[in-house]
């Protein structure tokens, strides 16, 4: 029983390890941002996006229309 208890806790372990941003690869911490005549007017919440999906935010395009620009901004 403790050997089953012990095996489970040290694969929840590994589980948290490889699951986390850091590790693994690159992460930012991105925010969706609005801009009106290049005034900053809205901002997002902040997430952190690591790898792949850190990729695609950085290579989505920049929204405009008219004089409002909608962009993402890491950091």
């Amino acid at each position: 029983m403790k050997r089953k208890l012990l095996y489970g806790l040290a694969f929840l372990a590994l589980a948290c390890a490889f699951t986390r941003c850091e590790p693994l690869g690159t992460c930012k911490i991105c925010k969706q941002v609005t801009y009106v005549d290049n005034v900053l007017t809205q901002e997002g919440s902040e997430t952190q996006y690591c790898d792949a999906k850190l990729t695609a935010i950085e290579n989505t395009p920049d929204v405009v229309s008219g004089n409002t620009r909608v962009t993402w901004e890491c950091r």
